[in-house]
This record gives structure tokens, sequence and C-alpha cells, in this order.
């Protein structure tokens, strides 16, 4: 999470004038502190927080966005870490979950060394940031999957990128940024390859379909990862039949593919 986590850390800092925009790795013992940007002047670096404990445990356990007017004075956490947060003359703060595959990873802060009242546009930032980092560990995953795999048989090798590829456009669906789903929709793309210039015109939905329908989902799994009904699902079957003259959905899959249409 390294690089991605102090590139989301340095966007915060600079977009909000924050004092400190922090980050804690989530372990099977809590919220460990370990990435920073802006001046650390007490014994903040490496913390341990246990679960529940203080804003990012507390954060962590109810996967929530929670922001904290003056943290020392504060009746909605526990104070176990009050030194350590007296040392570094923080008040006000704000801190969000990233979560990944619906387990939370890390915790995102961002602090003052003054008390404010009005914390929603800070709350908002780092709430932001944290989806946006949501999406860039996502997609790292998938790549790194597909990269680390052995691919020793060539039928092997297609199937877990054509995984790949239905999982970034599946995500995709899920984004409500659009600069985000253009990202995740490139991405696929440069899995599937450029398409042939006579290939068929496929709306967005039909491309989703065609996604998982090379992984070899029926209508139904394709239905309850896209959300959307089987009959629609059905109905986008049908299409794509036609728009391929094929007369099977394997059959769709084996030309989409020749046409470059999916990996």
């Amino acid at each position: 999470m390294g690089p991605a986590v102090g590139a989301a850390l340095a966007r915060l800092r600079a977009g909000t004038g924050v004092t400190l925009a922090f980050a804690g790795r989530v372990t099977e013992s809590g919220v460990l502190l370990n990435a920073f940007d802006g001046p650390v002047v007490g014994p903040l670096r490496g913390v341990l927080l246990g679960p529940g404990q203080g804003v990012g445990g507390r954060v962590a356990c109810q996967q929530r966005s929670l922001s904290i007017p003056d943290y020392v004075g504060s009746p909605a956490i526990t104070h176990r870490y009050d030194q350590v947060i007296r040392a570094e003359s923080l008040r006000a703060m704000a801190a969000a979950p990233v979560v990944v595959a619906r387990r939370c990873v890390a915790v995102l802060y961002v602090a003052l060394r003054t008390s404010q009242r009005e914390l929603g546009r800070l709350l908002d930032a780092v709430t932001h940031e944290a989806r946006v980092l949501e999406q860039d560990l996502a997609v790292n995953d998938v790549l790194r999957r597909l990269r680390d795999r052995p691919a020793a048989e060539t039928g092997i090798r297609q199937s877990r990128v054509a995984e790949a590829y239905a999982d970034l456009r599946t995500l995709a669906d899920e984004v409500g940024d659009p600069q985000l789903r253009a990202r995740l929709l490139r991405t696929a793309g440069l899995l599937a390859g450029e398409p042939a210039q006579d290939a068929p015109a496929l709306t967005g939905r039909e491309q989703d379909v065609l996604a998982l329908l090379s992984t070899g989902l029926s209508n139904q799994a394709i239905a309850d990862r896209l959300g959307i009904g089987v009959y629609t699902v059905k109905g986008h079957v049908k299409n794509l039949l036609a728009k391929f003259g094929a007369d099977g959905r394997m059959e769709v899959v084996a030309r989409a593919r020749r046409y470059g249409l999916t990996p």
C-alpha cells in the first residue's frame, strides 16, 4: 500500500491545508500508524491502536468515517492515547476507513493543532480520498493476482485474464466518480487489446455482460454480480447473439475474442 497511501496523504494535505495527514495500516492487533505527510513532533509514529481504541480503532471497527472537533475533550472516543495526542499538540481530527473486499485495510486521517467546530469539509475530503485509495488498491490487487499466478497453459492464462477483465468492469460499474470509472475501464481495456475496426458496436452494459459470459458465469450469477434482473441479462445475451450472429453463448465469447472485444 506504500506508494498509493503516500500519494493519497500528499493530496489530502495539499487540498485541505491541514497540519498533518497520516494513515494507519489495519493489522490483527489493531491500527499501526505508519505513514505521515507533515511534521511529526512527538511519539505518534509507530503507535499501535488497539481494536476500537482511539479514533482509528473506532473507525476501523465500525467502518465509518468520524470527525472529532477537539480530541482530548471528546466524549465520543476512548482516551487511551491522550498522552500521544497531547505530545503532538493535535486537536481537531477527521478519519475515514479504507475498505477493500469488505475488509478495512487502512485508516486515513487529517488533523489540525487547533480545535475546529465545523469539520464537514475535512470529513468529506478524507472520505473521498479513502474511496479513491480503495479503487487504487483494488485495481492493483487484480493486476498483481494476474501477474503472480502461474500460467503454464494457454487456456488457464486466458481464463484468468478474462476474470481480471470482468472484475475491473464490475468495479467500474460500482464507482460513482466519473474519473475513477474511466480509469478502471481504461485499465480493463489494456487487458482486452484494441478491437478490430469491423467489431460489432456494443453498449456499456452489453460489454459488462460479455465480460462475465467469458468467465463462464450463468445468467443468474451475472445478474447478481451486476445488480440487475436475470431477465435483463437474458435480454442482453439475446442482443449479443444477434450482433455476433452466434448460435450460443460460447460462440459469442469466441467471436468477441477474435474481434478483440474481450481477452
